[in-house]
């Protein structure tokens, strides 16, 4: 054949690619290559130790006895198989977990066969989904999952509350629940965090958790020291475990709380002038340590405190793996029958929490179950108000002066006004010195009052802010105690 009559390698690699795979794009404009009838999806230009679509293209193309292709040939097939993908329809991968049609979500088990489970509202399958249903993105913290067991009869669960060291039957409750709402992609739960005393296991129950959604790969990490690697661990992953905190720094706690309840990070595409690159996230986490110190009012409302004893009898790491290891499909197969028992259950979604959703979620489970779960999560949340108080000395002075109002009366100054009533009643006649951190004009007085009205709130002292013609105020109320409800009439004695 002539030099000139030859197909050209370009055209031949488009064509095998075209034939063997589909491509697709993201909302953010990134293409995707997902090799036909597999749910698996790789970034055509990606160059991740998990494998990328080059690497793929390759392999295929010297295995069908085409040839090896030089660089050249593949970027240029590949310049115009991305160019064509951006013509077609939009579509969302997926890490972990995802929804599904008709009601149904989705968990990755990590395997390479594609191999899922599909739980809907009447139960749960093990399949390989439809690749137009939910596409799977792998990344190097996707650990692999075994096929859980079916027909447990909740053995598992009992199993996975014998292997951690809870301290009540209402932290194991929250733990529970915590769990289901990890497998729902739409439900932002609280993170977790584990506390208690030194030797009481929370490292080991923190891969516990983890592992039964992330397989025996997941593990727990140090809190990154910037932002940026925070949120590209995130990415990459689906649930956030970090290990062994023992203070929360300002920064840290603003971006756990756009992790919690979800954010989106735009920053520059890279060897652009112009061009940016999106990351959305929503991811659950969790989080150990003995104590983290001053908890910021915000972070408060997203967290789930689960305390932890000190165990009685000590095993060997070996033994105590080797156990779990072989308990886990059963642990995970339990944990699917519940889902779907909580996900068919009906209950009203409280609506004084800031999770609501999670709130919701422990209805069901009590529902379901008849456990306890959303009075005990009522109570971590009013032990960690009492944490936000004793540690904001804000906080404290306020309620000090609340005192002081009559119940249903409201007192309304200007914020330099406050910060003056405020000053005094802290320095009193001893003229105690005024701490590190207290507010020195009333502009910051009014943005910590702020942060603090829902912490407040929970303790019966309301503040809120407006303006009249003499300009802004600030009013602090202790609302009128509501009266009392009525006995119900008994009905007559026949």
């Amino acid at each position: 054949m002539a030099e000139d009559e030859k197909t050209p390698a370009r055209e031949i690699i488009t064509d095998y690619a075209q034939a063997h795979f589909r491509y697709f794009r993201t909302a953010d404009g990134t293409v995707y290559a997902q090799k036909t009838g597999h749910p698996v999806a790789r970034p055509i230009r990606s160059q991740g130790t998990t494998g990328s679509h080059r690497q793929e293209l390759m392999v295929g193309l010297f295995r069908d006895g085409l040839g090896v292709f030089n660089g050249t040939a593949l970027k240029e097939a590949l310049d115009l198989i991305e160019a064509l993908a951006l013509t077609e329809d939009v579509q969302p991968v997926h890490i972990r977990v995802a929804p599904g049609f008709d009601g149904a979500t989705w968990l990755d088990l990590g395997r390479s066969d594609g191999l899922s489970v599909r739980i809907h509202p009447t139960g749960w399958d093990t399949i390989v989904p439809d690749p137009r249903e939910v596409c799977w993105r792998r990344t190097q913290l996707t650990g692999e999952l075994p096929v859980p067991v079916k027909d447990t009869d909740g053995k598992g669960i009992d199993l996975l509350l014998r292997l951690c060291n809870f301290a009540t039957a209402q932290t194991e409750c929250l733990a529970i629940a915590w769990l289901i709402g990890c497998l729902g992609p739409s439900v932002p739960v609280p993170a977790v965090f584990l506390t208690g005393p030194q030797g009481a296991g929370k490292s080991t129950a923190g891969r516990m958790l983890t592992r039964i959604v992330e397989g025996m790969s997941g593990d727990l990490r140090r809190a990154p020291k910037d932002e940026e690697n925070l949120l590209a661990a995130v990415a990459a992953g689906w649930i956030t475990a970090l290990d062994n905190l023992s203070h929360m720094t300002p920064d840290l706690s603003d971006a756990m709380c756009c992790i919690v309840t979800g954010a989106e990070n735009v920053k520059r595409a890279l060897f652009t002038d112009g061009d940016v690159f999106r990351v959305g996230y929503r991811r659950p986490m969790l989080l150990t340590g003995i104590d983290v110190g001053v908890i910021r009012p915000d972070l408060a409302e997203r967290l789930l405190p689960l305390r932890l004893v000190r165990p009685a009898k000590r095993r060997t790491e070996a033994k105590l793996w080797a156990e779990y290891a072989q308990v886990l499909p059963t642990v995970l197969g339990s944990l699917l029958d519940l889902t779907v028992k909580v996900r068919a259950a009906d209950a009203e979604t409280p609506t004084d929490l800031r999770m609501a959703d999670f709130a919701h979620l422990c209805a069901q489970l009590d529902a379901a179950t008849g456990w306890g779960s959303l009075p005990a999560y009522r109570a971590c949340l009013d032990d960690l108000n009492d944490d936000v108080i004793e540690g904001d000395l804000m906080a404290q002075t306020v309620l000090r002066h609340a005192e002081t109002i009559a119940p249903g009366e409201a007192q309304r100054l200007t914020s330099t006004q406050w910060l003056d009533c405020l000053s005094r009643l802290y320095v009193g006649e001893e003229f105690k010195p005024l701490p590190k951190g207290w507010p020195t004009t009333g502009k910051v007085l009014s943005d910590r009052l702020k942060r603090l009205q829902p912490t407040l709130a929970a303790r019966g002292v309301l503040v809120d802010s407006g303006r009249t013609r003499e300009g802004r105020y600030l009013e602090v109320e202790r609302p009128a105690p509501e009266p009392p409800k009525p006995p119900h009439e008994q009905p007559p004695l026949l």
